[in-house]
């Protein structure tokens, strides 16, 4: 029981809290003009659940009834489908009665009574509630009070007047006659106590046929919506300052309304005492031109006088502002699929531009400046072709042929990636790299030279459509200074000019297969700096005359892995490789 109570602080303490979310969700202002007091603004919670319902039609609000008591206090009727929930209403009733009204109040169960009035299986629990006024801020107000009516009353004495409450003037007899009143007020009802119809207004006549005979009972021909209440004149007395909902029933309908969605009446109950009557004064629940339409109804059976018109058009408005936000919206993420579509397309092409230029060259001509010709002092440049070529060529079909060299040229681009070398052109078979352009770099002679080691690795993975065997590959390199440019409009490309590349290719044409060639320029560069290389001697070069060149054999520093760019190296492994591959 201690559990449960404490559940039940926490759920009052949940009612406070939910107030407070109430006036931050700006609903203060609504909740304010419910009423004066704290009775009044009990009494008006149905009908801003039933306002708010209009907005909200899954919500399934809780129901309140309030009564007096002769010793001014006052009993709360909760009526809800959730069970339990019951110790939140006295968190959020004494925030409001705090809040608005500047009083404390004590409330506590009183009663839980079985369900009688109600349709439906509903908690009913009977709250007392007392109210607390601020000792001192009503001593004050009292004070105040019965300062300013003092100051009043003399003033009227002075006058020869008397202070007295306004007393509403009836006439002796009713100044309308009974086909105006059924025409101005063309949806209301009156019954008697055994809900015997008694009279109905124009429209809820020709639209509910069955009313005119006045000789049949209401709950004939509706059913109460809300609140959901039995339908016997007690209850409805009960209910009465709650508003009425009623729908008509299918059964009672002519043929051709059946097919129709049926129609709802909202409105209030008056209780006629010297008539033992009640009337019920309501409008048509319409909340769009589509409703009117789907109800074969036109605005000219609303009274002029009704709300409901004013309603039925704003909301009109209000959806069309809805549907017009909505295409704004389709159109917008419309707007923001192609944006995203175009970029996808500009990055493919930027990519396919990169591919074939340097990055800030192909910048340059996409920003229409002309592109200067650099020299470089100090480069290496790589060539490499496949071995007995011609004669693959002339043994295999073309598409063989592509489909070898394709092979091949993808893991070529990979390790210019991995090793972050430029690859100039592929002419056949022939495939040309250089280091340190066109953005210079310390590392470029290493960077050239493992992606050297790389090539001949990546080789022995590509089959030889002829043998069947691995192809066999020659790599030739030489380091000196180039001029390097722009050429041509339509195609253009990043060409390298100077003897440093002519000395390259005779490397490569002078070399053996799967041997990588050095020049004594490359040579010297890569000394002390971890690669294995031998000597091959002088040999006789077309154009160059007797040289002194060497062979690449391996970087003594990193792992063949770690030369293909593996993602299997392991840590220690990619701290070594970081020296050979610095960014």
């Amino acid at each position: 029981m201690q559990l449960v109570t404490e559940a039940c602080k926490m759920l009052r303490k949940f009612g406070e809290y939910f107030f407070e979310f109430c006036k931050r969700a700006g609903y203060d202002h609504m909740l304010r003009t419910l009423g004066g007091n704290l009775f009044e603004f009990m009494e008006n919670l149905d009908a801003l659940h039933g306002f708010l319902s209009l907005s909200y039609k899954e919500m399934n609000a809780p129901s309140f009834r309030v009564e007096k008591n002769n010793d001014g206090t006052l009993l709360l009727h909760y009526y809800s489908d959730r069970r339990g929930l019951c110790h939140i209403v006295p968190g959020i009733i004494g925030a409001v009665a705090k809040d608005f009204f500047n009083s404390e109040i004590k409330m506590e169960i009183v009663n839980q009574i079985e369900e009688v009035e109600r349709m439906g299986k509903k908690e009913h629990i009977v709250f007392l509630i007392t109210q607390i006024f601020e000792s001192s801020c009503f001593k004050d107000f009292t004070v105040i009070y019965n300062l300013i009516y003092t100051v009043l009353l003399r003033i009227s004495v002075l006058f020869g007047k008397t202070l007295r409450a306004f007393e509403p003037v009836y006439p002796d007899n009713l100044c309308i006659d009974l086909k105006t009143f059924c025409n101005a007020f063309p949806f209301h009802i009156v019954f008697d106590e055994e809900l015997q119809v008694r009279q109905a207004g124009v429209t809820i006549q020709r639209i509910v046929p069955g009313l005119q005979s006045r000789c049949g009972q209401l709950d004939q021909y509706f059913n109460i919506q809300h609140p959901q209440v039995t339908f016997n004149i007690c209850s409805i007395r009960k209910f009465i300052n709650s508003h009425f909902v009623l729908r008509t029933r299918r059964d009672r309908m002519p043929m051709a309304w059946r097919e129709r969605p049926m129609l709802e009446l909202r409105g209030q109950m008056l209780w006629m005492t010297p008539l033992r009557c009640m009337l019920y004064l309501a409008s048509p629940l319409l909340r769009s031109l589509q409703e009117l339409e789907e109800h074969s109804m036109h605005l000219s059976d609303i009274a002029p006088h009704d709300a409901t018109r004013d309603l039925i058009l704003l909301n009109q408005q209000r959806l069309a502002e809805m549907e017009l936000s909505n295409q704004l919206e389709r159109k917008k993420e419309e707007l923001h699929q192609l944006s995203k579509h175009l970029e996808e397309e500009k990055q493919k092409t930027e990519n396919l531009l990169y591919a074939m230029l340097p990055k800030h060259v192909a910048n340059q001509l996409k920003e229409g400046k002309r592109v200067e010709a650099g020299e470089f002092e100090e480069c290496t440049v790589l060539f490499s072709d496949v071995v007995t070529f011609t004669n693959i060529c002339s043994e295999c079909e073309p598409i063989q042929i592509v489909s070898m060299l394709n092979s091949m040229y993808l893991k070529f681009d990979r390790l210019t990636t991995i090793h972050n070398v430029y690859k100039v052109e592929t002419i056949g078979d022939a495939y040309m790299v250089v280091g340190g352009v066109p953005i210079p770099m310390s590392s470029q002679t290493e960077r050239v030279a493992n992606f050297a080691l790389g090539m001949i690795i990546a080789a022995k993975e590509v089959t030889n459509p002829v043998t069947g065997g691995p192809i066999q590959i020659r790599v030739g390199l030489h380091s000196g200074p180039v001029l390097a440019g722009v050429v041509g409009e339509k195609m253009p490309r990043y060409c390298l000019f100077g003897d440093t590349v002519n000395t390259a290719s005779r490397m490569e044409s002078h070399g053996l297969p799967d041997k990588i060639h050095l020049s004594p320029s490359v040579y010297h560069a890569l000394r002390n700096k971890g690669y294995q290389m031998e000597e091959r001697g002088e040999i006789e070069v077309k154009g160059k005359g007797r040289m002194r060149t060497y062979f690449l054999q391996r970087n003594l520093k990193v792992t063949e892995s770690e030369i293909m760019g593996s993602r299997a190296c392991s840590r220690g492994s990619e701290a070594r490789a970081a020296v050979s591959f610095p960014l």
